[in-house]
């Protein structure tokens, strides 16, 4: 059974603006993707290869049984994380111990799936190795990839993306009928006329039909009639000519984004050049740290963004009015003026110290009431993060500072579950500082404590074991407790519970004296497991409530408490107290899905379904037991290899396949791990016992923003868009953006499939 994938994650977005021509390249895409297995589009930037891409998959995404996966790689620097990216788009956990590359490549090997790379000039040949692995090792796989550069790979075949042509009178041009439909958008009642159209084809084909150029140009008709815009154009390329030193096409696009670039005020410029620094997604506060100095005052940065949107450089964000983004092209021209100022160590500097600050605050608060909603932002910054992190291990003579800011991420990694990430970057950080200094020490002990988390026991012990020598030979009370906690955790893992009794009673007296009371809760939550998979259930119960006392019953704390209610419900399973238990263990899967943290809700999962047969409903654990089967399958050691409840698994399914017989257990069993994790999770809380066949049309109601749900209910109601425009006092336009994000997001093809959704309470 191939491992779990949540592919709500890589979905396509839904396009906000119409598509216009291309019906040849979409033919041969559709023709290519039925011959091939590899298609690249090759083209220059801003040509529009996404923008087919995209198109080309949503029309033959029926092919693909198991849907298809956008992979968007323009944030990602570092090729060494392409497959954690790539698996992390597919919803697949991080904590696998064995290589990412490895993982990933067993988790598609089921699998057919349309794998839509976009953006891979910058990691080509990190993309042409995961490309050629995927071909030969998972041949259900096809992939669709948009480069500025052919991968070159066996199997390869490319598509070369043209610019939109345009004739000498540009009728019937896609080009113009490209700026037609944008300027409209732009400038309400424009058309293109027998009046006008000599001046717009002469327009578009002096940006030889790029795309992205035709956008940009038609924006300024906002301020810049047609022919003043012409004029301004031809004037700037004639300016060029004569130093046009690269391809054309690229040299015109170019010409464009300084042609744009000209039309912002010195403000705006400067603006832009330091907003490249940022990778992916920003807000107002981080824009207003960083890009703010003497010459451009914070409390002027707001009015200098908004001019940056209104021109079209600066995007809003999806769904998120309150954070933005640099289209790549953008961003590129914006660091070279960054470069050219001699501005872009300082600036980078500031990045990097902003994020430092907020993974520093991150730690401080991570296992407080505030767990979730700091977590959800932090993460959201991802992209910055890693950039920041790069640059950190960059900067000459800060080795040491590098590392202490990968240390101070350690919470960040493990309440989301993204050890393999965590430990790619601790390791890196670590071997620029072979001394023994405290944050060696501290980068160890996490270092090992996720590989024993990834049941990775070998792996981690040499790393503990040092960073317990790096502690006595500083005398650091503090690292020493937590080095004999991770030691603790080892024997835990290991089966070796006699030596893990006295190391974990050792750490605990030392975190008492250090007053640590977030490093006590934990030892002690990992202590109660220790009673609790020596089958001492009661002693379990006792020493995990005094971890829940420490961190606050009820706090909004997810990460410890969740263990500590997977571990309790397991203790009462134990003692037979089973309406205990299956409270407890409910509420650990809904924090531990909240957090992204798999492992643990299969944990959680496989504790239902024992629970399940013992109360005979043999259906309601077969699926269960296939869910977490699912997740298992991805990690090296199910249930931590403990053997007491490797027993308890065998048990189970010794018990429920006698009772359905071994045809029927292995239909529902499939069943149970065919559909999404989530899904699973909400039918395990429903205390639902067979799986409904609208199980995953149910849940994607809940992917639904509050303003769609109202949207979805006026439906339901029978009005028209129009009529919901003026309901809500919206205009129609953005009424018609809420349906197709509804459409799209509930995976359904008209406004009666919503109506009957909403009808049903499913809403």
């Amino acid at each position: 059974m191939a491992p779990a994938m949540d592919m709500r994650r890589g979905g396509l977005p839904v396009q906000v603006t119409g598509f216009v021509g291309r019906t040849a390249e979409l033919a041969m895409v559709a023709r290519l993707l039925g011959e091939a297995r590899l298609v690249t589009l090759v083209g220059p930037g801003g040509v529009g290869k996404t923008r087919i891409a995209l198109q080309s998959a949503g029309a033959v995404r029926d092919r693909f049984a198991d849907g298809v996966c956008l992979v968007e790689l323009s944030a990602l620097s570092d090729p060494a994380l392409l497959a954690h990216t790539v698996a992390g788009t597919l919803g697949l956990p991080e904590q696998d111990s064995r290589p990412a590359l490895e993982h990933l490549v067993e988790c598609l090997a089921g699998r057919q799936v349309l794998l839509v790379l976009d953006t891979c000039e910058h990691l080509v040949e990190a993309c042409a190795m995961l490309a050629e692995l995927l071909l030969r090792e998972a041949p259900a796989v096809t992939i669709l990839a948009t480069t500025r550069q052919p991968l070159d790979v066996a199997g390869e075949h490319t598509l070369l993306i043209s610019p939109l042509p345009v004739s000498e009178l540009g009728a019937g041009d896609d080009a113009v009928a490209l700026f037609a439909q944008r300027a409209a958008a732009v400038v309400p009642g424009f058309t293109v006329g027998e009046a006008n159209h000599a001046s717009v084809a002469a327009l578009c084909r002096r940006l030889d039909g790029i795309p992205l150029a035709i956008e940009l140009a038609t924006v300024r008709l906002r301020a810049i009639p047609l022919e003043g815009l012409l004029n301004r154009l031809e004037d700037r390329f004639s300016l060029l000519t004569a130093r046009r030193s690269s391809l054309p096409r690229h040299q015109t696009l170019r010409t464009t984004i300084t042609w744009s670039h000209d039309l912002c005020d010195p403000d705006e410029r400067l603006l832009w050049a330091r907003l490249s620094v940022f990778s992916g997604p920003f807000d107002l506060a981080a824009v207003e740290a960083v890009c703010s100095d003497g010459k451009l005052p914070a409390d002027r940065i707001v009015e200098h963004l908004v001019g940056l949107v209104d021109k079209s450089v600066l995007l809003r964000q999806e769904g998120r009015q309150d954070r933005y983004r640099l289209l790549d092209t953008l961003r590129e021209f914006g660091t070279e003026q960054l470069e050219a100022l001699g501005q872009d160590e300082q600036v980078r500097r500031r990045h990097l110290e902003y994020y430092r600050e907020m993974a520093r605050a991150f730690n401080a608060r991570a296992f407080s009431g505030e767990q979730l909603s700091l977590f959800q932002a932090l993460d959201q910054e991802r992209p910055n993060l890693r950039s920041a992190l790069e640059h950190a291990l960059a900067v000459p003579g800060e080795e040491r500072r590098a590392l202490a800011f990968a240390v101070s991420l350690w919470p960040y990694w493990l309440c989301g579950a993204r050890l393999a990430e965590g430990r790619h970057w601790l390791e890196r950080a670590l071997s620029l500082v072979p001394e023994a200094v405290p944050e060696r020490a501290e980068g160890l002990g996490h270092l090992g404590f996720f590989a024993l988390q990834q049941g990775a026991q070998h792996v981690a012990l040499p790393w503990i074991e040092e960073s317990l020598e790096i502690a006595n030979e500083l005398d650091d009370e503090g690292l020493r407790a937590h080095a004999i906690q991770h030691l603790a955790v080892h024997r835990l893992l290991s089966g070796r519970a006699d030596e893990g009794f006295p190391l974990f009673d050792d750490a605990c007296a030392r975190l008492t004296a250090l007053g640590d009371r977030q490093g006590l809760a934990i030892a002690l939550m990992e202590k109660g497991a220790l009673h609790a998979l020596s089958g001492d259930g009661v002693t379990a119960i006792q020493v995990t409530g005094q971890a829940l006392e420490l961190v606050g019953e009820g706090s909004g704390e997810c990460w410890l408490q969740g263990y500590v209610l997977f571990l309790r419900g397991l203790a009462r399973w134990t003692l037979g107290d089973l309406a205990g238990s299956v409270r407890e263990a409910r509420l650990a899967v809904r924090m531990k899905y909240a957090l992204g943290d798999h492992l643990a809700v299969a944990d959680c999962l496989e504790l239902l379904a024992w629970q399940a047969a013992d109360q005979e409903r043999m259906v309601r654990a077969c699926w269960l037991l296939g869910a977490a089967e699912r997740v298992w399958r991805q990690f090296a050691a199910p249930l931590a290899g403990a053997p007491l409840l490797l027993r308890h698994h065998d048990r189970a399914i010794e018990e429920v396949s006698k009772s359905l017989g071994p045809e029927r257990y292995a239909a529902i069993f499939r069943q149970g791990g065919s559909i999404p994790l989530g899904d699973a999770v909400h039918l395990a809380e429903q205390d639902i016992d067979a799986i409904p066949v609208q199980a995953p049309r149910r849940a994607a109601m809940e992917l639904l923003s509050p303003r769609e749900r109202e949207v979805a209910g006026l439906v339901e109601e029978g009005l028209t868009n129009r009529e919901i425009a003026e309901r809500l006092v919206i205009s129609k336009r953005t009424a018609d953006a809420h349906i197709e994000h509804i459409l799209a997001k509930l995976g359904v093809s008209s406004r009666v499939e919503i109506a009957e959704l909403v009808a049903s309470g499913s809403a």
